[in-house]
Protein backbone atom coordinates (compact mmCIF):
# COMPACT_ATOMS: atom_id res chain seq x y z
CA UNK A 1 0.00 0.00 0.00
CA UNK A 2 2.87 2.43 0.70
CA UNK A 3 3.81 2.28 -2.99
CA UNK A 4 0.24 2.85 -4.25
CA UNK A 5 0.22 5.83 -6.60
CA UNK A 6 -3.39 6.72 -5.69
CA UNK A 7 -2.58 6.66 -1.96
CA UNK A 8 0.31 9.03 -2.67
CA UNK A 9 -2.07 11.37 -4.54
CA UNK A 10 -4.56 11.18 -1.65
CA UNK A 11 -1.75 12.07 0.82
CA UNK A 12 -0.63 14.89 -1.54
CA UNK A 13 2.77 13.26 -1.99
CA UNK A 14 2.17 13.32 -5.75
CA UNK A 15 0.46 16.05 -7.73
CA UNK A 16 -2.74 15.47 -9.65
CA UNK A 17 -5.27 17.66 -11.43
CA UNK A 18 -7.92 17.22 -8.73
CA UNK A 19 -11.50 18.01 -9.80
CA UNK A 20 -13.26 16.90 -6.59
CA UNK A 21 -12.36 15.94 -3.06
CA UNK A 22 -14.26 15.26 0.14
CA UNK A 23 -13.61 13.16 3.25
CA UNK A 24 -14.00 9.82 1.46
CA UNK A 25 -13.38 10.37 -2.27
CA UNK A 26 -10.91 12.11 -4.54
CA UNK A 27 -11.37 12.58 -8.30
CA UNK A 28 -8.77 13.76 -10.77
CA UNK A 29 -8.08 13.89 -14.48
CA UNK A 30 -6.30 10.82 -15.85
CA UNK A 31 -2.73 11.59 -16.94
CA UNK A 32 -3.13 9.21 -19.89
CA UNK A 33 -6.69 9.94 -21.05
CA UNK A 34 -8.55 7.53 -23.30
CA UNK A 35 -11.24 10.11 -24.11
CA UNK A 36 -11.57 13.93 -24.09
CA UNK A 37 -13.06 13.60 -20.58
CA UNK A 38 -11.34 10.93 -18.48
CA UNK A 39 -11.68 11.34 -14.74
CA UNK A 40 -10.61 8.79 -12.14
CA UNK A 41 -12.83 8.61 -9.06
CA UNK A 42 -11.02 6.98 -6.16
CA UNK A 43 -12.00 6.13 -2.59
CA UNK A 44 -9.55 7.42 -0.01
CA UNK A 45 -9.73 4.07 1.76
CA UNK A 46 -7.25 1.72 0.14
CA UNK A 47 -9.08 -1.29 -1.25
CA UNK A 48 -7.03 -3.23 -3.76
CA UNK A 49 -9.81 -4.26 -6.15
CA UNK A 50 -13.51 -5.01 -6.34
CA UNK A 51 -12.34 -8.62 -6.31
CA UNK A 52 -10.82 -8.06 -2.84
CA UNK A 53 -13.72 -6.03 -1.37
CA UNK A 54 -15.41 -6.98 1.87
CA UNK A 55 -19.14 -6.63 2.42
CA UNK A 56 -18.41 -3.71 4.75
CA UNK A 57 -16.90 -1.84 1.77
CA UNK A 58 -19.92 -2.12 -0.55
CA UNK A 59 -21.24 1.40 0.08
CA UNK A 60 -18.10 2.91 -1.46
CA UNK A 61 -19.17 1.69 -4.91
CA UNK A 62 -22.42 3.63 -4.64
CA UNK A 63 -20.48 6.72 -3.54
CA UNK A 64 -18.13 6.46 -6.52
CA UNK A 65 -21.00 6.08 -8.99
CA UNK A 66 -22.95 8.95 -7.44
CA UNK A 67 -19.90 11.21 -7.62
CA UNK A 68 -19.38 10.25 -11.28
CA UNK A 69 -22.98 11.27 -12.00
CA UNK A 70 -22.48 14.60 -10.25
CA UNK A 71 -19.21 15.30 -12.08
CA UNK A 72 -20.85 14.46 -15.42
CA UNK A 73 -23.76 16.82 -14.68
CA UNK A 74 -21.39 19.62 -13.66
CA UNK A 75 -19.64 19.26 -17.02
CA UNK A 76 -22.87 19.09 -19.01
CA UNK A 77 -22.03 15.67 -20.39
CA UNK A 78 -24.83 14.31 -22.56
CA UNK A 79 -23.62 10.74 -22.30
CA UNK A 80 -20.71 8.97 -20.70
CA UNK A 81 -19.23 5.62 -19.80
CA UNK A 82 -18.38 4.36 -16.30
CA UNK A 83 -15.78 1.60 -16.09
CA UNK A 84 -14.38 -0.51 -13.28
CA UNK A 85 -11.47 -2.74 -14.28
CA UNK A 86 -11.27 -5.65 -11.84
CA UNK A 87 -7.95 -7.42 -11.32
CA UNK A 88 -4.94 -7.58 -13.63
CA UNK A 89 -6.73 -9.89 -16.06
CA UNK A 90 -9.62 -7.41 -16.15
CA UNK A 91 -7.32 -4.55 -17.16
CA UNK A 92 -6.76 -3.02 -13.72
CA UNK A 93 -3.33 -1.34 -13.70
CA UNK A 94 -3.33 0.31 -10.25
CA UNK A 95 -4.11 -1.89 -7.24
CA UNK A 96 -6.59 0.55 -5.69
CA UNK A 97 -10.29 0.56 -6.63
CA UNK A 98 -11.12 3.37 -9.03
CA UNK A 99 -13.92 4.28 -11.39
CA UNK A 100 -13.24 5.72 -14.83
CA UNK A 101 -15.63 8.43 -16.07
CA UNK A 102 -15.16 8.71 -19.84
CA UNK A 103 -16.93 10.97 -22.32
CA UNK A 104 -16.37 12.27 -25.83
CA UNK A 105 -17.96 15.66 -25.17
CA UNK A 106 -17.21 18.23 -22.54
Amino acid sequence: MSECIFCKIIKKELKADIVFEDESIIAFNDINPKAPVHILIVPKKHIESIIKMKESDKEIIAELIWRAKELAEERGLEGYKLVFNCGKKGGQEIDHIHLHLLANNS
